[in-house]
């Protein structure tokens, strides 16, 4: 995979970046802006997973993507199919048959995914991958963060961890996302790419590893009961976000074991933040979504201008044999140390982190 990032034409860019601001969209997620640029305004239509799996669909990516197509002055319907795949399917129908003339989606599996974005291009809909690759898709282009690298920061952060408590040859758990979920594959590469020599040295063992359908925090929490069963002596979690982190540490606290053994997480969620202050966490990845909205909104309004898109690097999609144009952006490992970089960029407040007990420890983290 070539990194880099991508880029819409500079005037683009800056006239829609600099007027972004985060606000919501009313109703039912759909909205418009004023003005057009003469003829048919353009339309632009979003489809977000679920709002289970990641607080972040509802609570940044929406209100992000809302802002920008307004500051636009395009039209715009931003839903979210709740993990339904059935639902997914009827509101990319129905977003075709009200006009839209690009469609971005943040696929439920690969192979829904594929049907909408088929069917978009056969009506002559241009079609962006957000977040997630759909593979065997058709999507002319993929805006995401650089997943390998994201994986690369957890299994980096396990390690420093499991280091500075000087455990010795610690057997880790990996608790991995959702296998229908390319990320997570491109997740686990990167961390694998820094467990596996480790353990090919004797340095740690390879315990129990599993994925968690959906990324569900129910099941994982079944899950890593069951790795907790059969290995009782766990010395660290590799968990591919927040939400498993969670889990696990539920099962700690269970067996007074939370704080004990370090784990990793993803999103940088107020509960991943929460749980890095009290010591249950040891980090997490942040990923900028405003920067990602940003790259995708401006991508889009380009396609909905009737323009082409300009891309300087390519992700390959081993399942559909083709390189697809996209942008990568870039993440940040986030441990104790440097949450506020969390709540400077606005991704988080100290109103929704500093609660209750945690007041305490933001103070002592030095959190403003």
């Amino acid at each position: 995979m070539r990194k880099g990032l991508l880029f819409a034409t500079a005037a683009l860019s800056a006239a829609l970046l600099s007027t972004v601001t985060a606000c919501g969209s009313s109703g039912s997620g759909s909205g418009s802006g004023s003005g057009s640029a003469g003829g048919k305004k353009p339309k632009i239509g979003v489809i977000l997973p679920d709002s289970k799996s990641s607080v972040r669909w509802e609570t940044a990516d929406r209100p992000y993507l809302a802002a920008a197509f307004k500051a636009a002055g395009v039209d715009y319907d931003i839903q979210n199919a709740e993990g339904d795949k059935q639902a997914f399917q009827t509101i990319a129908d129905q977003m075709i048959t009200s006009g839209v003339n690009v469609l971005i989606i943040v696929n439920l599996d690969s192979g829904t995914g594929k049907a909408v974005l088929d069917k978009a291009k056969t009506q002559g809909v241009a079609t962006i991958d957000y977040d997630r690759l759909t593979l065997g898709g058709s999507a002319q282009y993929y805006v995401s963060f650089d997943n390998d690298q994201v994986g690369k920061l957890q299994g980096q952060g396990l390690t420093k961890c499991l280091s500075d408590m000087g455990a010795k040859n610690p057997v880790v758990a990996e608790l991995n996302g959702s296998p229908t979920d390319n990320n997570a594959t491109l997740f686990a590469n990167g961390y694998n790419s820094v467990l596996d020599p480790l353990y090919a040295s004797g340095e740690y063992t390879k315990g129990p590893n599993q994925s968690v359908p959906d990324w569900d925090s129910a099941q994982a929490q079944t899950i890593f009961e069951q790795m907790n069963t059969s290995a009782p002596n766990i010395g660290g979690v590799l968990a591919a976000n927040d939400n498993l982190a969670n889990a696990a540490i539920a099962v700690l606290r269970k067996n007074h074991r939370n704080g004990q053994v370090p784990i990793t997480g993803q999103d940088a969620t107020v509960q991943g933040l929460q749980n890095i202050l009290a010591g249950d966490q040891c980090m997490t990845v942040y990923k900028a979504v405003k920067k990602e909205a940003d790259a995708v909104s401006a991508l889009a309004v380009e396609l909905a201008g009737g323009k082409k898109g300009q891309t300087s690097v390519t992700v390959h999609d081993p399942t559909g044999n083709r390189d697809v144009p996209a942008a990568l952006l870039t993440p940040e490992a986030i441990v104790k140390n440097n949450i506020q970089d969390v709540i400077t960029d606005g991704f988080v407040t100290k109103a929704q982190l500093c609660t209750g007990d945690y007041d305490a420890l933001c103070t002592k983290a030095g959190i403003k």
